[in-house]
């Protein structure tokens, strides 16, 4: 069975048949290609439809891990170099507030995927975060407040580097 699809457009001096090159999956009678096959004879399957679950969710998935794992890398970085270069008061403190940077990404994006499902608010777990970060860096001598809100605030770098990478 050979389905015909309309012929392109034809310059004017050219004629209105396709050669006659099997090479390239046509009917040389009609000028069209057969389905299945590209205009260069590869096989060609078409759009993949995986169903109800390929929803454009699977690309904010892939998006999610990204965001979280750039963070996690950037933060060890960024705690790894101010171990060596500064003081490891400083570190620890980088890195309390790194991991409550995560927690609050983490999430922030669990809230954003169950916005499309039936909620229509953010969680406010993730607005205690922070609060708590300056809690208990206020109370426990061993965080420093500044150092703190720094690495909290070192997702915002990776979120920032990976939409430059991204495009």
């Amino acid at each position: 069975m050979s389905i015909s699809l309309p012929s392109p457009v034809v310059d004017p001096g050219v004629g209105d048949r396709a050669p006659a090159d099997s090479s390239n999956g046509s009917d040389s009678q009609t000028g069209s290609v057969h389905p299945g096959t590209s205009d260069h004879g590869t096989s060609d399957p078409g759009p993949i439809n995986n169903g109800p679950i390929n929803n454009g969710m699977d690309g904010y998935f892939r998006l999610q891990r990204r965001l979280l794992l750039a963070t996690l890398l950037l933060s060890a970085v960024v705690v790894a170099v101010t171990a060596i270069a500064g003081s490891l008061a400083t570190a620890f403190s980088l890195l309390v507030g790194a991991m409550a940077g995560l927690l609050y990404l983490w999430l922030l994006s669990r809230s954003v995927t169950r916005l499309g499902d039936n909620s229509r608010r953010l969680s406010r777990a993730q607005l205690l975060v922070p609060v708590a970060l300056v809690l208990l860096s206020s109370r426990l001598p061993q965080l420093s407040i500044l150092p703190a809100l720094l690495g909290f605030l070192l997702y915002k770098p990776a979120v920032i580097l990976q939409a430059v990478f991204d495009t």
